[in-house]
């Protein structure tokens, strides 16, 4: 069997229950028998004939899977940093709650265990990886787990505290619209807190 006809089967094999995103390194090790010559030739002919799609280095879709758009991103943060402690925070979060002011387009903000870096994948938007030195233990309680992103979720308090301890842009936020509990209090501004008339 040609080596294109085999990668066809392992792909269709593997593609199911909505599996259909894949790391080389992954898809490397069902064909063993190729040098790495062969195999990155194969992989840029995978591509270029339109079996798998390139989302950015190492991670490519496959093109008979069906998978949701807006998961791309999520999936592809997942599987570049499956060896690392990462959560969903930042700007993402607030977006999503609705806190911040400009929403950002086809950019997803992690916070993660490894380096900070960003990474481009083309029209789906980039991936921005922001160090952290805390672990899951010290976070308990602020973060779930969402099945559909394969990703652990901030609660809107720590993605304040994130985007705060990062000295990220805070004038993004909406601070009106963020609920005043005991746990956001060392995170609001005083400026916000004076305009609700706290003191």
């Amino acid at each position: 069997m040609q080596s294109i006809r085999m990668l066809a089967a392992v792909l269709a094999q593997c593609a199911v229950d909505g599996h259909g995103m894949f790391t080389a390194s992954g898809l490397r090790s069902a064909m063993p028998h190729l040098k790495d010559g062969a195999w990155k030739t194969l992989l840029s002919r995978a591509e270029a004939g339109g079996l798998l799609t390139r989302v950015c280095r190492g991670i490519y879709l496959y093109k008979e899977a069906t998978y949701p758009a807006d998961l791309v991103l999520c999936h592809a943060a997942a599987l570049l940093r499956a060896g690392a402690f990462n959560y969903l925070s930042l700007e993402s979060v607030l977006s999503t709650a609705g806190l911040i002011s400009q929403v950002p387009i086809n950019l997803l903000t992690l916070m993660s265990s490894g380096c900070s870096n960003r990474i481009d994948c083309g029209r789906w938007g980039a991936i921005e990886f922001v160090h952290t030195s805390k672990t899951p233990d010290s976070l308990r309680g602020q973060l779930s787990w969402d099945a559909q992103s394969r990703l652990w979720t901030a609660s809107v308090s720590q993605a304040l505290a994130d985007l705060k301890s990062t000295r990220r842009n805070l004038d993004l936020v909406d601070w009106n619209a963020v609920p005043l509990t005991d746990t956001m209090e060392s995170v609001v501004p005083d400026v916000s807190r004076t305009k609700r008339g706290r003191t």
